[in-house]
């Protein structure tokens, strides 16, 4: 595989062992203390503690932070910002999947704040009321294909105290730079492959059929979901498929750029579940993604016929809803919510109302209300599709 740089949304670097360019990422961006952060799960792996060990023979100081998992929480950032600023760092080199992402970015922006983080949640214009002065540089290196994370101007982080996770925005989220290496994805299991790749879907599917005029966001997202056509199962056949693993992750950053646009109720249904029980996101977006498909038909079924026309699929809604059903029979996704979570512990009305408060809910191409959203849940739980 060839390596190339591209320079749209930001400066992304893409190629196989991309990663030994990580010291030259930092000398761009004048970064000399760099706070590594990534999961506690990934930390110990072999590969990651050699990427670790290589970088800090080439610094004079090079900190690590890994102490959250998967859904992470307001204090993982909280905790994080402590260890940027105890030990004088000026940069984030955010490392590995949504969560990794995620909570590096959100510690390089905090790093410089004095407010709460969630006086940035993404409602009207919040985030005017950051301090831009003493924001950190990013440097983004995403391990999963699902998120795009890397080229999101946004963190999703879980409020405690409440349960509900927040999008947490600011422009300056989005990294000064990406590095997409496909062979620090080879080791992701088939499972999380599949889940990931789902996600990404999600994005890219949401964001063609949100509502406005955006061609730009349109064309990325069309060509997202053929990438994911193209490679998903191959790269969950064969991990060591290099060529399958990179079309996998720039449809993952073509999903989080597409979606400036607007997401709907897959995103908004599927939140709530991560929350209260750890669900993996990118596992639930796939569930709901037929019930959300089937429900919007009669506002995005030209939108989805004109997808089947990229996508060399019988120009019918019922060929692009038969080829998501299939494709997760293939994945072995489980069609129903009941089988990945004790239904009898889910108060519909209470996650209802979390779904329909969620941004993402604004932009779904059909109105919803609280109602729907019930409907929706029971839907997922029963198997039944609209």
């Amino acid at each position: 595989m060839t390596n190339y740089n591209w320079n749209y949304p930001t400066t992304i670097w893409v190629g196989q062992n991309r990663i030994k360019d990580l010291k030259h990422a930092c000398d761009n961006l004048k970064i000399k203390n760099p706070l590594f952060v990534t999961d506690k799960d990934l930390i110990n792996l072999p590969m990651v503690k050699k990427i670790v060990s290589e970088n800090k023979d080439k610094f004079k100081k090079f900190f690590t932070f890994y102490n959250f998992s998967g859904n992470p929480i307001g204090e993982n950032v909280e905790e994080g910002v402590e260890e940027f600023i105890k030990n004088n760092c000026d940069g984030v080199i955010a490392f590995g999947g949504g969560s990794g992402l995620d909570v590096g970015k959100a510690i390089a922006f905090m790093s410089g704040q004095k407010r709460s983080i969630w006086d940035f949640e993404d409602i009207e214009d919040y985030w005017k009321r950051a301090d831009e002065s003493n924001i950190a540089p990013i440097i983004a290196i995403p391990t999963t294909a699902g998120t795009g994370s890397e080229t999101g101007r946004a963190s999703a982080i879980i409020n405690k105290s409440t349960g509900i996770k927040k999008i947490i925005f600011h422009p300056k989220f989005l990294p000064s730079i990406v590095i997409l290496d496909p062979v620090l994805t080879i080791d992701l299991s088939p499972r999380l492959t599949a889940a990931t790749g789902m996600d990404a879907l999600a994005h890219n599917l949401e964001a063609f059929c949100a509502p406005g005029f955006h061609p730009m966001a349109d064309g990325i997202a069309i060509e997202g979901m053929k990438l994911i056509k193209k490679s998903l199962l191959k790269a969950v056949e064969n991990g060591k498929n290099l060529d399958a693993r990179a079309d996998l992750l720039a449809s993952a950053s073509m999903g989080s750029t597409a979606f400036q646009k607007g997401l709907g109720a897959i995103h908004s249904l599927s939140h709530p579940i991560n929350a209260q029980f750890n669900v993996h996101h990118g596992l639930s977006n796939a569930i709901f993604m037929p019930y959300v498909l089937t429900y919007n038909k009669s506002i995005v079924e030209n939108r989805i016929i004109s997808i089947c026309d990229y996508l060399n699929l019988d120009k019918k809604f019922e060929s692009f809803l038969n080829w998501i059903l299939e494709l997760r029979k293939e994945l072995n996704i489980p069609h129903k919510l009941s089988e990945v979570i004790d239904v009898k512990k889910m108060n519909l009305e209470k996650f209802s109302k979390m779904a329909l408060d969620d941004p993402s809910t604004s932009t779904n191409p059909k109105k919803l209300d609280l109602k729907d959203m019930k409907i929706l849940y029971e839907h997922s739980i029963s198997g039944e599709l609209f």
